[in-house]
C-alpha cells in the first residue's frame, strides 16, 4: 500500500512539474489589454483630407492620405469594407497621378496583395517598375509579389538586387526568404536585426510589426517565452492590436493547453474586431474543448462573414480546408483548389489540390501533384502534413517516416488537435 501511495505521489509531482514548465503566460501581463473599446474609424485629420475630395477632384495628396487612413481602419477593425474603400480611392489617385504615379501604383499593388489578388498586384507593380522612380521600393514590392505567386527564382533575383544589410526592408525580406528555405535560425537572426532597426527609428508602426513577426518566428522555433514577450511588447505600444492578442491566445491554447483561457482572450478581441479567421480559430478551440455548440456557432459566424463577395479569394485556403476536413464537400474543395492554383500557384495551393484528389479517391493524381509541385519546394508544416497523408495513402512509408519526426516538432505551430493525427501517420 505504501508503495502504491509513493507511485501516486511521484506521478502527481511529475504532472505538476510539467504544468509548471509549460506555464509561460500570466493574466496580469495582458488582462489590461482585454478591455476593448470600439476602434476609431474617423478623425479630424481624416475629415480634413476627405473633405478635399470632390467628384472632379485632382487632389492627389488627399487621395493618398485618405487611402492610407482607410487601410489603417482595416488593420484596426478587420472590416473588409475599409480595404475596398482604400482600393477605390487609390485607383482614382492612380488615374490622376503624374509626378507620384509610381508610388500610387505601389500602394494599389499592396492593397491587392492584402486582397489576395496577386496577379493584379503584379500588373500594378510592373507598371510602377516601368516608370522607374522609387526603384528600391518597387523592387521590394516585386519580391513580395513574386513570393506570393510562387515564382521563387524571380523573387530571389529581386532580393539580390536590394542587398543592403543596413536597410530594414531588405532585412525583413531576407528573413522571409530564409524562412521559405527552412532555415529558421537565420530567419530569426535577420528579423532580430530588422527589429533593432525599427527600434532605432522610433517608428512605432514598424516596431509593432517587427515585434509581432519576430514573435511568430520565435514560436515556430519553440522559443515560446520570447514569443510571448514580443507579443507583449507590441501591446505596450498598441494596446488594441488584435494580432498580438491572437498570438498570446495561441500560446495559451497550443502550448499551455488552456483552451478556456484562450477563448476568453479571443472573445475580447472579436467583440469589435471582425476578421473571419478569428472566429475560425474560436471554432477550433471550442472543438478541442468538446463544446460542439460553441464550435458550430463560431463556424457559422465565419461562413456568414466570408459569404460577403468583397472578400473575393482571401479565404479560399481556409474554405478548402473546411470542405475537405469538416463538411466533406469534396467537389467544392476541388473546384476552389483549382481556382486557387490558377490565382496563386504555390506549393500550398497545390497541396490543397492534391488533397482534394486524395479525398475523391484519385490517389495517383494526388501523388503526381505532390511529386511535381510540392516535394523539396516548401518547409511549411501544414503543407507537409497534407503531403504525409498522401504518402500514407499511396503506401510510401519511408517518405511518411521522414516527415513524421519533423511534424511532431511542429505540433505547437499546427495546433494540439494535430498531435494525434500525426501520431497515426
Amino acid at each position: 500500500m505504501k508503495y502504491i501511495t509513493t507511485i501516486i505521489w511521484v506521478l502527481f509531482l511529475s504532472s505538476c512539474q510539467t504544468a509548471s514548465e509549460n506555464q509561460i503566460t500570466d493574466k496580469k501581463d495582458y488582462d489590461k489589454y482585454l478591455v476593448s473599446s470600439p476602434p476609431k474609424t474617423n478623425s479630424k485629420y481624416f475629415e480634413l483630407w476627405n473633405s478635399k475630395i470632390k467628384p472632379d477632384s485632382s487632389q492627389l495628396m488627399s487621395f493618398g492620405i485618405v487611402g492610407g487612413e482607410y487601410n489603417r481602419y482595416f488593420q484596426n477593425t478587420g472590416d473588409i469594407r475599409y480595404l475596398k474603400k482604400a482600393e477605390k480611392v487609390l485607383k482614382k489617385a492612380a488615374d490622376i497621378a503624374n509626378v507620384s504615379r509610381a508610388s500610387m501604383y505601389r500602394a494599389l499593388a499592396r492593397n491587392y496583395i492584402s486582397q489576395h489578388r496577386f496577379k493584379e498586384a503584379k500588373q500594378w507593380a510592373d507598371s510602377a517598375n516601368a516608370i522607374g522612380s522609387g526603384l528600391k521600393q518597387t523592387k521590394g514590392l516585386m519580391f513580395d509579389v513574386q513570393m506570393e505567386l510562387g515564382n521563387y527564382d524571380t523573387a530571389e533575383k529581386y532580393l539580390d538586387s536590394l542587398k543592403n544589410r543596413d536597410d530594414f526592408g531588405y532585412l525583413i525580406r531576407l528573413a522571409k526568404w530564409n524562412d521559405h528555405n527552412g532555415d529558421l535560425d537565420t530567419t530569426i537572426r535577420f528579423m532580430e536585426k530588422a527589429t533593432e532597426k525599427a527600434e532605432n527609428s522610433k517608428n512605432t508602426g514598424l516596431m509593432v510589426w517587427s515585434y509581432t513577426h519576430l514573435a511568430d518566428y520565435y514560436g515556430h522555433a519553440g522559443r515560446i517565452d520570447e514569443s510571448y514577450g514580443h507579443f507583449l511588447k507590441a501591446l505596450r505600444i498598441d494596446p488594441e492590436n488584435a494580432y498580438a492578442k491572437k498570438g498570446i491566445a495561441w500560446i495559451v491554447f497550443s502550448y499551455e493547453k488552456k483552451p478556456e483561457e484562450a477563448m476568453r482572450i479571443l472573445d475580447s478581441v472579436t467583440q469589435y474586431y471582425k476578421s473571419p479567421v478569428y472566429f475560425l480559430l474560436k471554432s477550433e478551440i471550442a472543438e478541442y474543448m468538446g463544446d460542439d455548440m460553441k464550435s458550430v456557432v463560431n463556424l457559422d459566424k465565419y461562413f456568414k462573414l466570408v459569404q460577403d463577395s468583397a472578400y473575393g479569394d482571401m479565404y479560399n485556403s481556409y474554405n478548402i480546408s473546411l470542405y475537405l476536413n469538416d463538411t466533406e464537400q469534396y467537389d467544392k474543395a476541388l473546384a476552389l483548389a483549382e481556382r486557387e492554383v490558377t490565382n496563386r500557384p504555390t506549393p500550398e495551393s497545390y497541396s490543397f489540390l492534391a488533397n482534394s484528389y486524395l479525398k475523391k479517391g484519385d490517389t495517383q493524381k494526388a501523388l503526381d501533384i505532390v511529386e511535381e509541385h510540392i516535394e523539396g519546394k516548401t518547409y511549411e508544416p501544414a503543407v507537409l502534413l497534407r503531403t504525409a497523408e498522401i504518402y500514407k495513402a499511396t503506401g510510401s512509408t519511408d517518405r511518411v517516416k521522414q516527415l513524421k519526426d519533423e511534424l511532431l516538432g511542429a505540433v505547437y505551430e499546427l495546433g494540439p488537435a494535430t498531435e494525434k493525427e500525426i501520431a497515426q501517420l
